[in-house]
């Protein structure tokens, strides 16, 4: 909403300047987005004229050479200006800027020849001034400074305002009261104490009663609260006066005729969009509000031909469609320069309603952006009101007697209730004092009703703001920010029982973060939103359901049109990047959610959500040094060791299998397994459980057709956080004093078929051992295959740690768990190297 702060001085004036003006209005919360300036920048030089004699120039068939008086107070007589206008005459009395003015765009004016002819300033255009929209001509200033009673010398500012700041605010959906120039006064009024000038809608010259010469029937009423219509006749058509084109400028209003601008203006000072139909173009002069069929079509007023559904209302005469309603006229009924007579709608619409068909037509407009914020069916008779008046005034127009007034039930009966504010209520809330006067002061400056009730107040909420107060609590806020929330107390609230701890689930989640951050990884934060072709780009198989992403309804844009199901997309997006920037080396992770369907969500409406943590490596493993030359490139090894130091921080045993042919397309085939995690909260019969633990994720090298280049075979991996996070949970986290006696070191060399993992090798001998046994840990320090172990076998070499808390253990402690070692490596097919 742009305020020119000309415009709203008029209505309330307090002794501040714009900052100041600004300050007020944010700290009551009306935010002041910006502040710009209209017009030009300083009226000095800026005086009206009167043109004496006009010749044409003698070099240039376009140009005339006009003899200007710019008073008798001037030194020096008349000035020759050179003008391109073809409307120049001599005796009209014009706009002249002087050398040394300042134009709007901040061009300074100074004595120029122009074809040979010395030219002393510029007649100028309205456009020139920011006024209007016409460079046709010159504007003729005669007739209006003859009524206005200025003197030829004169300032140009005498007969209208040249340039003002204009004030940009961010009003919230809460408050259309503040898409008004008038309401915006009032705010202005309450927060300043400065005095409000009586509304311009306070007389109305129309009359009730039957209106003759044009009908109106709402077929949708719970669309429609309520339609006012009246007729004005002799209407003259013509442009509008220089201040109404001035205002419409600076508040970002192009001025049309004056009938058009009248109803942009009102629009702008009471906050209740209006239409005028030319009346003789209404067929039949009857006028029909109602739900659109399905496909039909209108042309609006932009000369844009919109197809509607019935979920959208227009309004129609008895030859179809004439406008959309809420939004824009109808091409088929405009006011143009033939018209003499004009039907002025104005109407009262559901915002909900209005905010639909406006995005779905793409079409959002002054009138839209106010309906759909909720106007109270009273606002009518404030528009309806303030533009009769001016179209008598600015049109000649005649009223015809009567008014139109459909209502709909719900509209007739519509009224407030009184609101009982407390005393105390007041005081518990704000934590302050605030005096009784004082309320009463601010709630009636808001134009609330207020009488007195023993130590309460009974408040009357004005119909403007009826959708935004409906409670105590309300009125309280209202005090609050109009008394200053700056001088509330810092309190704390209440707590009973409550304590700033976080839950176990919290914990763990912070747990795994550190610990990515501790080994080096940086944290992204990527879109939730992607596009059909970034989904593409990691080649799913139309089955799998991450190729069935969830649509947005209403996309922000065509790369932003889908939920994501998987953090990957972001992840490459984010090493690309850093690639693209000679950044090679790195590792990132990120914590973020997933979307899928799913017709059993909690949320009820289909869509089921996963918080997944997904992490990706590149370029070498470690950085290298001078001791050690060049490091080896991170691989999946490199991965499994974050997803092992992962599981360790969360109490989580993760295992890995080889992920099935073609499950993870965008994976390496061969270097691609499948997460498996069990732990404390691993319930019996919990969804994708196996002997191994429940599914929780993937991990493996990126196939190069994802991330090629230099990235391409870099590991990520995607894990389910939330089930990680659920099988910690219940884990008792156990400490146990620094050992005071040594291990015993065994080492074997054991060669076993291909098929049998490092990882199944393992498992069985911490059984064998087992289980608060002697056994401390188990290691593979290396791999071997060759013809010393045979085709289809392999020989991995491990070293074994015993431990004792009470006492330095002997090879004979150690011979019977031993025994049982090398008994079960024998059961899985092995054969002893050493």
């Amino acid at each position: 909403m742009r305020v020119p702060l000309e415009w709203l001085r008029e209505y309330c004036d307090p002794p501040l300047d714009v900052g100041g003006i600004e300050e007020r209005l944010t700290m009551t919360g009306t935010k002041v987005e910006a502040i710009h300036h209209h017009g030009v920048p300083d009226p000095d030089g800026f005086v009206l004229g009167r043109v004496l004699s006009v010749s044409g120039h003698p070099d240039a068939d376009r140009l005339s050479v006009c003899e200007v008086d710019l008073g008798p107070g001037r030194e020096g007589g008349p000035v020759t200006i050179v003008c391109g206008a073809p409307n120049v005459a001599a005796g009209q009395v014009v706009a002249v800027a002087q050398p040394g003015a300042q134009m709007p765009d901040g061009t300074r004016l100074r004595r120029a020849k122009l074809r040979g002819v010395e030219s002393e300033g510029m007649i100028l255009a309205e456009d020139e001034l920011e006024l209007g929209a016409d460079h046709a001509g010159i504007m003729d200033l005669t007739g209006v400074a003859a009524r206005a009673g200025v003197e030829v010398g004169a300032a140009l500012e005498a007969l209208f305002p040249l340039g003002s700041d204009v004030i940009e605010l961010e009003v919230t959906p809460n408050r259309p009261d503040c898409l008004a120039v008038y309401g915006v006064a009032r705010e202005l009024h309450a927060a300043t104490g400065a005095p409000l000038a009586p509304a311009p809608w306070r007389t109305d010259p129309g009359s009730p009663g039957r209106l003759e010469g044009a009908e109106v029937e709402v077929l949708c009423p719970d669309l429609c609260p309520r339609f006012t219509a009246r007729v004005f006749r002799e209407v003259q058509i013509g442009p509008s006066p220089l201040w109404l084109k001035a205002r419409l400028m600076a508040a970002g209003q192009r001025p049309i005729n004056n009938v058009v601008d009248i109803t942009n203006y009102v629009m702008l000072l009471t906050g209740q969009p209006l239409h005028a139909f030319d009346l003789k173009r209404v067929a039949g002069a009857h006028l029909t509000v109602r739900r659109a069929e399905p496909g039909e079509r209108v042309e609006t007023l932009d000369g844009t031909v919109r197809t509607l559904d019935d979920q959208m209302v227009l309004i129609a005469d008895r030859e179809g469609p004439t406008s959309i309603a809420g939004l824009m006229g109808g091409a088929r009924s405009e006011v143009g320069p033939q018209t003499t007579s004009v039907l002025l709608e104005v109407a009262n619409w559901d915002g909900p309603n209005i905010h639909r068909t406006a995005w779905a037509l793409a079409l959002r407009s002054e009138a839209s952006a106010r309906f759909e914020k909720g106007l109270a069916p009273e606002s009518c008779d404030y528009a309806q009101a303030l533009a009769s008046t001016l179209m008598i005034e600015l049109c000649g127009a005649s009223l015809a007697p009567g008014m139109l007034d459909l209502r709909s039930p719900a509209a007739a009966g519509r009224a407030s209730e009184p609101i009982r504010l407390r005393a105390d209520r007041v005081r518990r809330i704000l934590g302050i004092e605030v005096a009784r006067e004082r309320q009463v002061t601010i709630l009636e400056a808001l134009d609330f009703g207020v009488t007195a009730s023993g130590e309460d107040l009974e408040v009357l909420v004005p119909p403007l703001r009826r959708e935004d107060v409906t409670r105590e609590a309300d009125l309280i806020e209202e005090i609050a920010r109009i008394a200053g929330l700056e001088e509330l107390p810092a309190t704390l609230p209440r707590r009973r029982g409550a304590y700033g701890l976080l839950s176990p689930e919290q914990r763990l989640r912070r747990r795994a973060v550190d610990l990515l951050v501790g080994l080096g990884l940086f944290e992204i934060m990527g879109w939730t939103f992607t596009s059909r072709e970034a989904l593409g780009e990691l080649h799913l198989d139309e089955s799998d359901p991450r190729a069935d992403p969830v649509e947005l309804a209403n996309p922000l844009s065509e790369d932003q049109a889908l939920l994501r199901t998987m953090l990957l997309g972001s992840l490459c997006a984010a090493a690309a990047h850093n690639a693209a920037r000679d950044r090679s080396d790195f590792g990132i992770f990120e914590v973020g959610t997933v979307f899928g369907h799913d017709e059993a969500a909690a949320s009820g409406t289909g869509v089921g959500e996963r918080r997944m943590l997904g992490a990706l490596l590149a370029g070498r493993a470690l950085p290298a040094g001078w001791r050690s030359g060049d490091t080896p490139q991170a691989d999946y090894f490199a991965m499994k060791g974050v997803l092992d130091a992962l599981g360790e921080a969360l109490g989580v045993r993760l295992a890995f299998r080889p992920a099935p042919s073609g499950a993870h397309p965008f994976l390496h085939p061969g270097r691609a397994a499948e997460i498996f995690a069990s732990g404390a909260g691993m319930a019996e019969g919990d969804d994708g459980a196996t002997a191994a633990g429940e599914a929780c994720g993937w991990v493996g090298e990126l196939h190069p057709l994802v991330l090629g280049g230099d990235l391409a075979g870099s590991p990520a991996m995607e894990l389910d956080l939330e089930r990680l996070v659920r099988l910690g949970a219940g884990v008792a986290r156990t400490y146990r004093p620094i050992p005071v006696h040594p291990s015993l070191l065994r080492d074997l060399a054991v060669s076993l078929p291909q098929e049998i993992s490092s990882e199944a090798v393992e498992l069985a001998i911490r059984e064998a051992a087992g289980a608060g046994g002697l056994l401390e840990g188990v290691r593979v320090f290396d791999v071997y295959t060759g013809e010393q172990v045979g085709e289809g076998r392999r020989s991995l070499a491990l070293s074994l740690s015993f431990r004792a808390a009470e006492r330095t253990l002997s090879e004979e402690d150690v011979a019977p768990a031993w025994e049982k070692i090398l008994q079960r490596l024998r059961e899985l097919g092995g054969e002893l190297r050493a």
